[in-house]
């Protein structure tokens, strides 16, 4: 007998009973819920391996190998990649950059100042730019902001992923999260149209959107402010701020020592004993990377990055004899003398997520030492070569500045500091602000279509210069991608099950104790409390077709209903690992987990309110 065949097991308070297809669903739900949640594999895979259960068990989750795929040729997806591509053509003219560094002209040392100018840019940029590349911009320009008006970063780094929250709900294209909404809603609309469904124009919640961004950046100003740590002071020295002194030694190798003789590589290098070799000083001249087969002398200097454990055994076994290390930056680089110390952030769609820095051969890429590692808040000073890398975790880098340069302009980095020598296409801001303008424009005038003007938008940043063809493909975070289209037909098989239909019945039966507005703000809290824990993108496909099943059984407005759920996912501010801009600034900020439940729980409860209550008055709860 086949599960679709079971007979009756459980009644529901309403007609929907569950049925084998709906239990099939609703175990690939949690089995991706726990997966998201763990991270055992990267977001976007999980999100592959749970499309491909859907059509390998087609029989129950009635997902057939063409449904199963359609993701991929979704309006949302095909919306994301266009806005991806435009995004990074308003980065390569340097535009955010040049409205950062007015902005720092403007705070001067004053930290309010500072506070509402990271504010003040962040959210506006958002609602046109996609918020987390506005984020991974902006980071470097608020840390070096802070830093020079003697303001601890921890102070604006999470107003600035907050802010760009908030911007991203100011207009349809704000964040993707948005548009594959917009799409969610607009096939639902197609297939029941008593729901009262549409897909959402380019400016149709940016009144309730100003209303959000102002109560929040109120929030930020005030109550945030107080709330906020300082986990990193105002004149932050990175080797005392990540507690290296322990870890970093400077060793004279004496006449007898059989290191003499030896490359850098055959005598600290095997994998027993593996002792990093940062730096080689001999006769005062200082040689860094490569070392590996540099050979060592009679009275050269070591630099060497170990524990004591180590380095007691190897300074007994050689002789060798202990130098006072560094203690302070300019210790590692006196007189500005290359290389230099920066954090290193890794976003969505690096080379080095899930991988390790041993096999990733990240040393020998960019001749750069990696002295320590901050994942989820923690820092690891050593043995960290084979720990697993995660989206947001920090490496603390030093290199030559011609090396640093090189991951600034890569976009598998995101590196804590400006650097003046990148080169922009700043002649080209006038093409690419109108292009920007026109993607906006054509939409919001019903001319054509978000995913052909965008689309447009793509080949005229081409055809102006903008963009370069070959940057095109590495403009898109193609994780992000995989992952909008492998989700999607998940939400169908909830849809098509009737699961969504049976959670809407469970979530309406609240109505017998709460008015309607109630039941609205119940599913904004859901949906908050499960964007903190998985993707917000996953949140929506999940959440959105339940909320209008919901609002269908209590005859309230399935449009309200979507929304709720559409700003519940786009704002989520209690956990790092909630949203990717918060994970942008996890490490660069110095925070702790609980940092973003202190300053960001309050916040959502408060724009729970604000927002449901605002739905409510502009658009109505009932029908």
């Amino acid at each position: 007998m086949s599960l679709s065949e079971f007979p009756l097991l459980i009644q529901s308070v309403g007609s929907t009973s569950v049925t084998g297809d709906m239990i099939v669903v609703f175990i690939l739900i949690l089995l991706a819920l726990v997966l998201f949640a763990t991270e055992w594999f990267p977001i976007d895979v999980t999100a592959i391996l749970v499309m491909v259960l859907l059509m390998v068990l087609e029989p129950w989750t009635q997902i057939s190998a063409r449904e199963g795929i359609s993701g991929f040729a979704s309006p949302a997806t095909i919306t994301v990649l266009a806005m991806l591509i435009l995004s990074t053509g308003i980065n390569r003219t340097g535009i955010v950059q040049m409205l950062g560094q007015k902005m720092a002209k403007f705070a001067g040392t004053d930290q309010r100042k500072q506070l509402a100018a990271t504010i003040g840019v962040t959210g506006p940029i958002s609602g046109f730019i996609n918020n987390t590349p506005v984020v991974a911009i902006l980071v470097p320009v608020i840390s070096d902001l802070a830093h020079e008006g003697n303001t601890s970063p921890s102070k604006l780094l999470i107003p600035l992923s907050f802010a760009s929250m908030f911007g991203g709900m100011l207009t349809l294209i704000g964040t993707s999260t948005n548009i594959l909404a917009s799409d969610i809603a607009a096939q639902l609309g197609a297939k029941s149209p008593s729901l009262g469904l549409h897909a959402f124009g380019m400016f149709e919640f940016t009144k309730l959107g100003v209303i959000v961004f102002a109560v929040g950046a109120i929030y930020l100003m005030t109550v945030g402010a107080q709330l906020l740590p300082e986990r990193i002071p105002a004149d932050e020295d990175l080797l005392e701020e990540y507690a290296l002194q322990e870890y970093l030694a400077d060793v004279v190798v004496p006449i007898n020592s059989s290191l003499i003789g030896q490359t850098v590589e055959e005598a600290l290098g095997n994998e027993e004993s593996k002792i990093d070799v940062l730096q080689l000083i001999r006769d005062g001249e200082r040689f860094d990377e490569p070392l590996a087969r540099k050979e060592i002398r009679e009275n050269d200097t070591l630099r060497l990055r170990t524990n004591r454990e180590k380095l007691e055994r190897i300074m007994e076994t050689e002789g060798l004899t202990l130098s006072r290390g560094p203690q302070t930056e300019d210790d590692l680089h006196p007189d500005d003398e290359e290389p230099v110390l920066v954090e290193v952030v890794i976003p969505s769609g690096s080379f080095l997520v899930s991988e390790t820095l041993a096999s990733s051969t990240f040393r020998e890429r960019y001749d750069a030492n990696v002295l320590a590692f901050r994942t989820r808040g923690d820092v690891v000073r050593d043995r960290f070569e084979d720990i697993r890398i995660r989206v947001g975790d920090t490496l603390l880098v030093q290199a030559p500045h011609d090396s640093l340069t090189r991951l600034v302009e890569n976009e598998d980095f995101i590196v804590a500091h400006e650097f003046d020598e990148v080169d922009y296409r700043n002649e080209k801001i006038p093409f690419a602000v109108g292009i920007i303008a026109g993607v906006v424009a054509l939409p919001a005038l019903n001319i054509l279509p978000i995913v052909v003007s965008a689309l447009a938008g793509v080949v005229a940043m081409v055809f102006s210069g903008v963009l370069k063809p070959t940057e095109l493909y590495s403009s898109v975070e193609w994780n992000v991608i995989f992952l909008l289209a492998s989700v999607i037909p998940l939400g169908t098989a909830l849809q098509q099950t009737g699961a969504a239909a049976l959670l809407g019945d469970t979530v309406a039966s609240t109505a017998t104790f709460l008015p309607a507005i109630g039941v609205l703000w119940v599913f904004y809290l859901a949906t908050g409390l499960l964007t903190s824990v998985i993707s917000n993108n996953a949140s929506v496909v999940l959440m959105i077709p339940v909320a209008a099943s919901a609002a269908q059984s209590i005859g309230a407005n399935a449009f309200a209903f979507v929304l709720a759920v559409t700003f519940a996912a786009s704002t989520a501010f209690m956990t790092p690992v909630g949203y990717q801009t918060n994970l942008f600034v996890y490490g660069p900020g110095g925070y702790t987990f609980s940092d973003f439940l202190r300053v960001g729980a309050p916040l959502q409860l408060l724009l729970s309110v604000v927002t449901v209550l605002g739905i409510a008055f502009f658009w109505g709860v009932r029908v």
